[in-house]
C-alpha cells in the first residue's frame, strides 16, 4: 500500500524537511521538500551548548515542517538529528523539550548510524551488480565512511571531519593561511589513515560513491552535470581534478569561490575545508574517482522505516 512519508532531518547546515510517496519495493518519490539553512553548528556556545537562539530558530523551523506535513497529508513522518545536536552538551535536553511541546519524537542518530543508513540508500540506488561498494559523506559535522557488499556495511564510523566544524575550528581568516591549510591537511589525513585498515582487511571497493552538497559542489567544479539534467545522469569526481581544487579553493577569495558553478554563497567559505578533507579521503584509499550519488541518509531513513511498517 502506498503511503505519504514525511522525513525532519536537523542536520549541522540545512534543516530539510522532505515528503515523499513510497511503498515497500518502490522508489520513493519526493512530493515536496522544505528547508531552511538554520547553520546550527555556528549557534553552539561555550562548552559546545546550542544556544537559547539556536533551539529558538530550530522549533520555529518544525513548527512551521509540521504544519506544511499537515498540509501535504504526511501519514508518517520519522525525525532525526545528526552531528551539531549529538554533539551539543545540552543537545538531549532540547530534543526532549521539542518531544514534550510538539509530539515529534527527534532522535539524535549516532555517526555510525548515519553512516550504516546512507550505506543502505547507496545500495539501493546502485543495486547489486555495484559489488563491494565503499561510501563517503561529508556532512557540516561530520565524516561518514561505510563499506561492505550487503545492505548492512562490514565497516562503518564516523570522524569529526565535517567541512563547517573543521572551518570554524581551523581557519582564522578566508583565504585560509597556508599555515592553517597545512595544519589541517595534516590532522585531516592523520584522523583518517587510523581507519583505513577498518576498511581495506574486506578488499578493494568494486564502486566507491559519495554522497552529500560538499562532494556535489566538487563534482560539478570538476566539470559533472548540474543538478538541473536530474539524478539519472552519472556524475564523478576524479581525484586529480579534486587534488588541484582542493589546492586553489583554499588560495581564493570566498567571492570567487561561489562565482563556480554549483556553489552557493553560503556553503563557499567551508567548501576549501570540504575539499581537503575529499582529498584525503580519495587519496588514502587509493580511489582514482568516486561516482556521485543522489540518494543519501534522508532517503536510507525512508527506506528502513518501509522496511519496517510494511515488512
Amino acid at each position: 500500500m502506498a503511503m505519504r512519508l514525511g522525513v525532519l532531518d536537523v542536520g549541522s547546515n540545512t534543516v530539510h524537511l522532505l515528503v515523499v510517496d513510497a511503498h515497500r519495493g518502490a522508489r520513493p518519490i519526493p512530493a515536496f521538500s522544505h528547508k531552511a539553512e538554520l547553520r546550527l553548528a555556528a549557534h553552539l556556545e561555550d562548552g559546545e551548548r546550542l544556544s537559547a537562539e539556536g533551539e529558538t530558530l530550530l522549533r520555529e523551523f518544525i513548527d512551521d515542517a509540521l504544519q506544511i506535513a499537515e498540509d501535504k497529508g504526511v501519514e508518517d513522518l520519522v525525525a532525526f538529528a545528526t552531528s551539531a545536536v549529538r554533539d551539543a552538551a545540552n543537545g538531549e535536553e532540547i530534543l526532549a523539550r521539542i518531544r514534550e511541546e510538539t509530539r515529534v519524537d527527534i532522535s539524535a542518530l549516532s555517526g555510525e548510524d548515519e553512516a550504516r543508513l546512507t550505506f543502505l540508500a547507496v545500495r539501493r540506488w546502485f543495486g547489486w551488480s555495484s559489488g563491494r561498494l565503499l561510501v563517503v559523506d561529508i556532512g557540516g559535522g561530520s565524516l561518514e565512511i561505510a563499506a561492505g557488499i550487503d545492505e548492512e556495511p562490514d565497516a562503518a564510523f564516523s570522524l569529526p571531519l565535517g567541512a563547517g566544524r573543521l572551518t570554524r575550528d581551523w581557519f582564522t581568516a578566508d583565504p585560509p593561511s597556508a599555515d592553517e591549510v597545512r595544519k589541517l591537511r595534516r590532522h585531516v589525513r592523520a584522523e583518517i589513515a587510523r581507519h583505513i585498515g577498518e576498511v581495506s582487511r574486506y578488499g578493494a571497493p568494486d564502486h566507491a560513491v559519495a554522497t552529500s552538497k560538499t562532494f556535489r559542489q566538487l563534482a560539478r567544479i570538476g566539470g559533472a552535470a548540474p543538478s538541473a539534467e536530474g539524478p539519472y545522469q552519472r556524475r564523478v569526481l576524479r581525484g586529480g581534478d579534486l587534488t588541484e581544487w582542493a589546492e586553489k579553493l583554499a588560495q581564493m577569495p570566498p567571492a570567487e569561490r561561489a562565482a563556480l558553478p554549483g556553489v552557493s554563497e553560503r556553503r563557499a567559505p567551508q567548501l576549501p575545508a570540504g575539499a581537503i578533507v575529499a582529498d584525503a579521503a580519495m587519496d588514502l584509499f587509493g580511489l582514482a574517482e568516486l561516482e556521485v550519488c543522489p540518494w543519501a541518509l534522508r532517503e536510507g531513513v525512508i527506506l528502513r522505516r518501509l522496511d519496517t511498517i510494511t515488512g
